[in-house]
Order: C-alpha cells, then structure tokens, then sequence
C-alpha cells in the first residue's frame, strides 16, 4: 500500500521527466529513471493501536556532466513522496518525513538520488 502510494506520487509529480518509474533494480532502463527499493517494517504499536514504522527507499538515476538535473527530481521526488496521506486503505499516517537525500556519483557521468523516508502509521 505505501509502495503503491510512493509509485502514484512519483508518477503524478515526475511521470513526464522520466523514462520509467521500477520496483526493484532496473535492467535495461533509460536515465532518467526512478527505482523503489526495499520497504523495511517496523512494529510501532502502542497498548490500544497498531502500529507500523516504514522505511522506504527511493533511487533517482540520472547521466550528465553535472548532478543539476538530478538534485532537481530528487528534491521534487521528496517532496512528492511528503505529500501522501494521511489515509492509506485501512491506516493513517501519522508522521512522514524525510530521512536522508544523498547524491552520489556512480562512475563517468553517472548520478544516483537515495532518496530515504521514514512514515510511521496507526491502524484505523
């Protein structure tokens, strides 16, 4: 469900700047392309409520001489992903917020976003 969320909320706000939007690494992609990584669950119940704390993890992936572009769809990237809720089928979101953004080179005009967000939910 809060995959599905980060997927709608990438589409909506980056769809036209990139070539695709992946779960899981992407094979044959064209950059700019965004991945969704691991969703890590956390128990974060109190005595009455269920509770869930989620991390996730967004990669943004671009080529170029600069990380210009790149620091552009990774900012709108998370400012897309803290915008979602707070009612997400059968929980609502409490808190979400940005964990880490990191720009990374990852060989010759190869440029990577890691985009991280923690979300904490109660049951409904």
């Amino acid at each position: 469900m809060f995959q599905a969320a980060i997927i709608g909320a990438l589409g909506t706000a980056l769809g036209p700047q990139l070539n695709g939007i992946y779960e899981g690494p992407a094979v044959k992609a064209t950059a700019p392309y965004a991945e969704i990584g691991e969703l890590a669950s956390i128990d974060w119940s109190t005595k009455d409520t269920e509770g869930r704390e989620l991390r996730s993890l967004v990669q943004v992936r671009d080529q170029g001489e600069s990380p210009a572009r790149l620091q552009t769809l990774a900012r709108a990237a998370d400012m897309a992903i803290r915008a979602i809720g707070p009612a997400l089928a059968g929980w609502r979101i409490v808190s979400l917020v940005l964990v880490r953004n990191r720009i990374v080179r990852s060989g010759v005009g190869q440029w990577g976003a890691l985009i991280e967000h923690r979300a904490r939910l109660f049951a409904e």
